[in-house]
């Protein structure tokens, strides 16, 4: 009877019957029969759990966007393994998480990863963690990735990616476009994304674009699976809550009512027509120029990036923010990359923070152009302490940014004063630029 059904079709018809009627309809299937029903996913998952039908060639990205406990990682691993059947040995998936332990602990060993996943349906496979791969018997073959090394996913090719907490990636866009390049086997290449949605550029973009198909959902849709101490604590805590929105209900929080600098801040004085810097000059009535650069404090794949901003001051005593190049560079790189900024823009000074580079900087910055002018700053204060005055220069309506800087106006509007995601190295060279432009020998801001 099962088998000459489709069982996704089957599923939804045994949703409408009555306990009866359920009742009945499981006493009537054979041994065989109910062990086919405890291996599909078709017949396992909650509606929203399964593939849409709208999800295809021109809609290729699955987005699920939901609270904690809902079943993202079961929902992205069932779909993964659905495709790995469907394509057999053409199949190439791509499992790309924020950072590698997630990826084994979450995505491949965890109680709703593939390997569980695969075990409940009786598919055969070999893993090799050293090369952080699955082989399947079909000759499908599933690698996975991380956020932190976005390179690695250069070359590759795949039919298929499923990119677990997406807003959570380290290096979300570049890692996000290697992906794409390689994502061009098969009939229909697609991704699914399963994540708690944060208020990042890629992820607003995803739930925007016309190749996308959103699913939503909320803890609660999964509490039969969830301990009931876990649902209480979760709903005393945080119903009701900002947070909750996004932890629970999976809503994307655009605004953060904690962070010092709010969307709206800088959209308002926000200048959308890009001149040259001769032209900025006579529009604008420029009186200086600085580069700021806030160094990496590690090395390697895995470093943070080094921030370098661009900012001048007006006559009127306004400022422009005219540039983010923040990168993640060796220190000969950056270094060059600096000066070069230096001439572009006719600076007056570099500013360099000194607190991880020391003299170094400037030393660094000499040896590739000795006539530069080059003041160090050391921060004796916290990061929010610092950024604080500048926070009130945007309020103020007194800082204007030359065109949209994503990546610096996303780590601005997440910038809190008891948590950020990552390293703030764009919003320290940012804060640093402005407080030496809004120094005087009269006062003003601080260089602590």
């Amino acid at each position: 009877m099962v088998g000459m059904m489709n069982l996704k079709d089957l599923r939804f018809k045994f949703d409408k019957l009555t306990p009866k009627q359920k009742s009945l309809f499981y006493s009537a299937l054979s041994d065989q029969e109910r062990v086919m029903i405890a291996k599909s996913w078709a017949f396992l998952a909650r509606k929203n759990q399964l593939a849409p039908d709208e999800w295809n060639s021109n809609k290729p990205y699955w987005v699920i966007v939901s609270g904690r406990g809902y079943g993202k990682t079961r929902t992205g691993a069932e779909t993964t393994l659905d495709h790995i059947e469907e394509l057999g040995s053409q199949a190439r998936v791509a499992l790309i998480a924020s950072i590698s332990s997630d990826a084994r602990d979450v995505m491949i060993e965890g109680e709703s990863g593939l390997l569980a996943c695969a075990q409940r349906r009786g598919i055969e496979c070999t893993y090799e963690p050293s090369k952080r791969r699955i082989s399947f018997k079909n000759g499908a073959v599933a690698t996975s990735f991380t956020a932190e090394e976005p390179n690695r996913l250069r070359g590759p090719q795949h039919t298929f990616a499923w990119c677990d907490e997406l807003s959570s990636w380290k290096y979300d866009q570049e890692t996000w476009d290697m992906m794409m390049f390689g994502l061009r086997l098969g009939p229909c290449p697609k991704v699914i994304i399963t994540t708690t949605p944060k208020p990042r550029r890629l992820m607003r973009d995803l739930l925007t674009s016309d190749k996308s198909v959103i699913t939503r959902g909320s803890t609660y849709e999964n509490k039969a699976n969830l301990a009931p101490q876990f649902l209480k604590a979760i709903e005393e805590r945080f119903e009701g809550t900002r947070l909750g929105r996004q932890e629970i209900y999976g809503d994307l929080l655009e605004d953060n009512p904690d962070a010092l600098w709010q969307p709206a801040m800088i959209k308002s004085t926000r200048i959308h027509d890009i001149m040259h810097i001769d032209d900025l000059s006579h529009k604008y009535n420029i009186t200086r120029i600085v580069v700021a650069v806030d160094p990496a404090v590690t090395s390697g794949d895995n470093a943070d990036e080094t921030g370098v901003v661009v900012a001048a001051k007006c006559e009127d005593g306004t400022f422009l923010v005219l540039d983010d190049q923040t990168c993640k560079l060796s220190p000969d790189q950056w270094g060059r990359l600096v000066v070069d900024l230096y001439h572009k823009w006719n600076a007056d000074r570099i500013i360099g923070e000194a607190n991880q580079g020391g003299d170094l900087i400037e030393s660094l910055l000499r040896n590739i152009d000795r006539s530069i002018p080059y003041r160090s700053v050391r921060a004796t204060k916290g990061k929010r302490t610092r950024a604080e005055p500048i926070s009130a220069l945007y309020e103020q309506g007194k800082v204007r940014h030359v065109g949209c800087f994503d990546k610096l106006e996303d780590q601005m509007c997440m910038f809190t004063a008891d948590n950020f995601d990552g390293s703030p190295d764009r919003v320290d060279a940012l804060v640093w630029a402005l407080t030496e432009l809004s120094a005087s020998k009269k006062g003003g801001i601080s260089f602590i």
